[in-house]
């Protein structure tokens, strides 16, 4: 795309949706949100910055490829789930640790790092398709 408004407007556009879609990301496991939601509105930041700058600047821009994104989230997500193990619960059950320092601390939990594999699963799968989409054109 060629649009002088959009190429300026982008990085801005692509900081600010980022850190909502991180906001979004961590407040989800108590309200609505989490990592699918997140990762959406992350995808769409980074889908925003490929249609003004093109794929190659979007490659440049990812410090990971999107596959390899989608993948360590993946292996997050399942990790999660094998801590309940650990305790002898049933796979992906939510564990939760309050350390003594703050014990209204929410977000040590295992809950919380499946979130954030969804999140990395879903930006790196949608980053993959736009990226291969823009390359077709």
């Amino acid at each position: 795309m060629n649009s002088i408004i959009l190429r300026t407007a982008s990085p801005f556009l692509v900081g600010l949706t980022v850190l909502f879609s991180i906001y979004v990301l961590l407040r989800g496991h108590n309200e609505p949100g989490g990592g699918f939601i997140g990762g959406l509105i992350g995808a769409s930041a980074f889908a925003t910055y490929t249609l003004a700058e093109g794929a190659a600047a979007t490659r440049r821009a990812l410090v990971l490829s999107p596959i390899a994104l989608a993948g360590i989230g993946l292996l997050i997500a399942g990790a999660s789930g094998l801590a309940s193990l650990l305790f002898g619960d049933a796979f992906l059950t939510g564990q939760w640790w309050f350390p003594a320092f703050n014990p209204e601390l929410k977000y040590l939990s295992t809950v919380v790092l499946f979130d954030i594999g969804v999140y990395l699963v879903v930006v790196g799968a949608i980053l993959a398709i736009i990226i291969g989409l823009e390359d077709e054109t």
